[in-house]
């Protein structure tokens, strides 16, 4: 590794699942603070605040602040505030987005927007949805914090923001701007936000299409995690591979991989078995 590195992380699959602690997580964040090494918890899930996020993870024993967190619904508002400043958006989506363009200037309305910035919500209903259609018809520019189909609340899943979106393209014909991850909008402000370089930056997740996609596309090292909504079954349907998998963040913690030598450290004997199951 470099003299300086970082580690972006995803969050449901990585470090918790629904309500529970994934075991070792707190034991990594615990080490990556007390040695100095800069991360951001990364998430697709519009809906909280930074602070509420952090105030979450210090319920379940998690060392962060609100520093360490950066949402999609951060990364879509500064995006907006450097393309549009001082904007309007009618915005489908709860206190997260909300919070967020207020803090870059953008005002909230019900008519003649700039933009409709779609994010997660769990109160929806068609009046809202033909409001934006016909907001998006009228000149609007559609934004989506991100393209997931689903929200993964426990028990079971629900429609996430893509769904909602794709049914926005299909009635108007507009194809919505997506600034959440895989997007290298979100995944290289992430990193400037720790003033990281590629070559310094890591990124861990559970999702092939989203963390790790996203940070192959930007030149990062990426970490597959078997703890989260990925199997060693699923990666046959890929053309891209992780740099390293491992069975859950636990197995991160380790002077080898958070000191130097990182990735050319000598593998252990699980390590081995995945890698040969991988190639």
């Amino acid at each position: 590794m470099a003299d300086k590195h970082g580690f972006l992380i995803d969050m449901d699959g990585v470090i918790y699942r629904g309500h529970e602690m994934i075991p070792g997580a707190v034991e990594f964040v615990r080490t990556l603070r007390s040695h100095n090494i800069p991360f951001l918890f990364l998430t697709n899930n519009s809906q909280r605040t930074r602070r509420d996020i952090a105030a979450k993870l210090l319920r379940m024993g998690f060392d962060v602040e609100d520093k360490h967190i950066f949402t999609c619904a951060m990364a879509t508002a500064r995006f907006l505030a450097q393309q549009h400043p001082n904007g309007t958006a009618y915005v489908i989506g709860e206190g997260g987005l909300l919070n967020a363009l207020h803090q870059h200037g953008y005002a909230i309305v019900d008519s003649d927007p700039d933009y409709v910035v779609v994010g997660e919500g769990r109160v929806l209903n068609f009046e809202i949805i033909e409001t934006a259609v016909n907001l998006v018809r009228r000149g609007a520019k559609l934004i989506a914090t991100n393209l997931d189909p689903t929200c993964p609340p426990q028990p079971g899943i629900r429609p996430g923001c893509g769904a909602i979106v794709a049914m926005l393209e299909a009635a108007t014909g507009a194809t919505a701007f997506s600034v959440g991850k895989p997007s290298p909008i979100m995944i290289r402000a992430a990193r400037k936000e720790l003033d990281l370089r590629a070559g310094q930056t890591t990124i861990i997740g559970d999702t092939m299409e989203t963390d790790i996609q996203g940070g192959i596309q930007m030149g990062y090292r990426t970490v597959l995690v078997l703890s989260g909504g990925t199997s060693m079954a699923c990666l046959q349907r890929y053309a891209f591979r992780p740099d390293m998998i491992v069975n859950s963040v636990a197995d991160l913690c380790t002077p080898e991989f958070l000191g130097i030598g990182g990735f050319e450290s000598a593998p252990t004997h699980e390590d081995r078995i995945l890698r040969e199951n991988v190639a």
